[in-house]
């Protein structure tokens, strides 16, 4: 079966869609074949995995206005077993077509559901906690939150996680959260280990053992059109995100 995961989190800035890329990449490292959706009206996803603008169509956005699946929505990117729906500013006017749509809720589950022969479908959230991202949620199995390494990042943790609880009793119930994964974490800031300790304290088991540090390699790869595990594999960021993508599999009892 498919298993789908939303990368979400009403914050903006916290490492989302460098998430959503690098964890979709590390996932097809380790043989499975996945499928990257850019639910972001930004299109960083896109651009992140080498999509050119005028390469975007049909992007999302005509997938939710004909509420239905067009295989040629699916493009392949530079990453063996990595393809990708993309998104481009189109796709900010689907908030507007979406008000107005019977059942707003499903139809990206509807799209989904004609999809096949994935393992996983990673959901790049935007910013937001609109019918973008509630749609997303409800077509997803579980959502994983990246949190950034500053105070300010735990003020909206609690609110996203009682807004995840609404959708699964409303829309979901299988939906749960898959887990916290701390980005942008800097080992010689202490401010960085103390924000680390209230997580774990607070959300216990939920919070992945693996951490993503501060990594130039990391922000460069995006202007390269690359993930960072292809722009410099060896670099620390690279080497996390396969380890949160092996973490995320031994949770599940995949592999041993």
């Amino acid at each position: 079966m498919t298993k789908i995961i939303s990368i979400a989190n009403q914050k903006g800035g916290v490492g989302k869609t460098t998430t959503s890329i690098n964890l979709a990449t590390s996932l097809s490292a380790i043989n499975n074949k996945v499928l990257l959706v850019d639910a972001d009206p930004q299109g960083n996803a896109s651009t992140g995995v080498g999509i050119p603008y005028e390469n975007r169509s049909p992007s999302l956005y005509d997938l939710i206005v004909n509420r239905e699946f067009d295989a040629k929505s699916i493009i392949k990117t530079i990453v063996p077993d990595l393809d990708i729906i993309t998104a481009n500013t189109n796709l900010a006017a689907s908030e507007i077509e979406l008000a107005n749509i019977e059942n707003r809720e499903f139809v990206i589950l509807e799209i989904l559901s004609k999809i096949k022969n994935y393992d996983y479908i990673i959901i790049d959230c935007p910013p937001a906690l609109g019918l973008l991202t509630i749609n997303s949620l409800v077509a997803s199995n579980s959502v994983i939150v990246p949190l950034q390494s500053e105070f300010f990042a735990l003020e909206g943790v609690s609110s996203l996680v009682s807004s995840i609880q609404l959708i699964k009793e409303n829309f979901n119930n299988s939906l749960r959260v898959e887990g916290i994964v701390l980005t942008m974490v800097d080992k010689r800031n202490s401010l960085s280990a103390l924000v680390e300790k209230d997580v774990r304290d607070h959300f216990g088991e939920i919070v992945y053992k693996t951490t993503i540090p501060r990594n130039v390699k990391i922000s460069e790869a995006p202007s390269h059109g690359k993930p960072a595990i292809l722009y410099d594999v060896n670099c620390s960021g690279s080497m996390a995100y396969i380890g949160l993508a092996k973490e995320i599999i031994n949770r599940q009892g995949l592999i041993k």
